[in-house]
């Protein structure tokens, strides 16, 4: 049982590594493009200018985002513009600086600044959608793509989006305040899992003088799983066969098309479900699972990441108003600085402690929506306990999440500035 939580976790790890890779990548190709920055400006100045316009009615606003109907028009003010920059800064810099687990930040972040849970996951999920856009250049990025593969993942995903995004809304429409309570008891469960082995590992390596590469942890259970369940998936003869790996492997490796779907559906359900980007378990499950090599999956991981992210933004939930523009292109420009700046930073910094920070980010994630949940269950009279008690256990767990988080943001950022000779040099 213990060797099988390990395999799972280093899956897990290895899938917000390859997310972590091709968020640095889209930003990059985004800040290297001057007809790309010009588009982003562009859409950023009506919100500037907007925002201005607002400022003199801003009293009238309400303090939190979205109650039981209030999504349509979503409420705007300067001050939840400026949120989003900062929340996007802070996922950038964990991603850049740590190489994984920026995105899990963002949906509690957000729900802590007080939006509702279906609306941060169709923000997120357009943000996300929005980036892969602007920022995959697909003749250098695509690399060897199996049509096939790509077909079959696609099929399912698609599926897995219809499931995920039914569900996110039909709880919603039952009651908003379980809705809520679903996506953060759903991120409680994985962050949980994420940090308590993140922060095991990070314990044991530090006690054993294993000071090295601040990435390099996926453990053996990814050899093993490599080793195993790839061979058994791809010795089965169910019809109709996927031929892939042919530049590679004499005649090709073969894999039922229905497996490739049952784990396109996966992803597509977990996506549309957390809000977060489908490459986050495309990649180890192509690798680690169906057996695909990394040249193969890198092409179909950034489609998959394409069409999942936009068809579960607009079809589960831009259309039914589950989404913020503005939250999504202030966290856009917040995480583009944000990738950049961690991306350097971590140069300088020893691997050890990018492995405890990014436990310690985890956690932070974890206790904020685990105590987020206690005020939600005395509304829906779940548990019993005073208001007022759980209003304060969900206070501290804000509190401390963002704590975390700008002690984490200053000091990337106090790298950065202090190695900025350092890095000219370079250059």
């Amino acid at each position: 049982m213990r060797k099988m939580l390990r395999q799972t976790y280093g899956v897990l790890l290895g899938a917000a590594q390859a997310q972590a890779r091709w968020e640095y990548q889209a930003s990059m190709n985004i800040l290297g493009s001057k007809k790309r920055m010009m588009i982003i400006l562009a859409c950023t100045v009506p919100l500037l200018v907007f925002s201005g316009l607002v400022l003199a009615g801003a009293e009238d606003m309400p303090s939190i985002l979205g109650g039981k109907h209030a999504y349509s028009p979503a409420y705007y003010t300067p001050f939840i513009f400026g949120v989003s920059i900062a929340i996007g800064l802070a996922a950038g810099l964990i991603t850049g600086c740590i190489g994984a687990g920026g995105g899990f930040i963002i949906a509690p972040a957000l729900m802590s600044a007080g939006i509702k849970g279906i609306l941060a996951v169709g923000t997120d999920l357009f943000h996300i959608f929005a980036k892969a856009i602007m920022g995959t250049v697909a003749h250098k990025k695509l690399g060897n793509v199996s049509v096939g593969l790509a077909v079959a993942f696609l099929v399912g995903s698609i599926g897995g989006v219809l499931g995920g995004g039914l569900i996110n809304r039909a709880i919603y429409d039952y009651d908003p305040m379980l809705s809520d309570s679903f996506i953060s008891f759903v991120y409680v469960i994985l962050l949980g899992f994420l940090g308590m082995y993140a922060m095991t590992d990070f314990i044991r390596s530090y006690r054993s003088g294993d000071h090295g590469d601040a990435h390099g942890h996926g453990g053996k259970g990814e050899a093993d799983t490599k080793k195993s369940l790839p061979t058994i998936l791809q010795s089965s003869k169910i019809p109709p066969l996927i031929t892939f790996d042919e530049d590679l492997t004499p005649g090709g490796k073969k894999i039922p098309a229905l497996y490739v779907a049952i784990c396109g559906a996966f992803v597509g359900f977990v996506a549309a479900i957390m809000g977060v980007g489908g490459g986050f378990l495309t990649f180890p499950m192509f690798v680690y699972v169906l057996g695909v090599s990394s040249f193969t999956t890198v092409g179909t991981d950034i489609l998959q990441i394409i069409f999942t992210a936009g068809f579960a933004s607009i079809t589960q939930y831009a259309i039914y108003g589950f989404i913020f523009y503005t939250l999504a292109m202030g966290m856009l420009l917040g995480s583009l600085v944000g990738i950049q700046i961690g991306a350097l930073a971590t140069k300088m910094v020893k691997g050890i402690y990018i492995r405890g920070f990014y436990a310690i980010a985890i956690m932070a994630g974890f206790i904020n929506r685990l105590f987020a949940l206690p005020t939600k269950l005395v509304d829906l009279e779940y548990i019993s306990m005073s208001k007022s008690t759980a209003t304060l256990i969900a206070q501290a767990g804000n509190i401390f999440f963002f704590i975390v988080v700008a002690f984490f943001a200053i000091w990337v950022c106090s790298v950065f500035f202090r190695n900025i000779p350092k890095f000219r040099e370079e250059a």
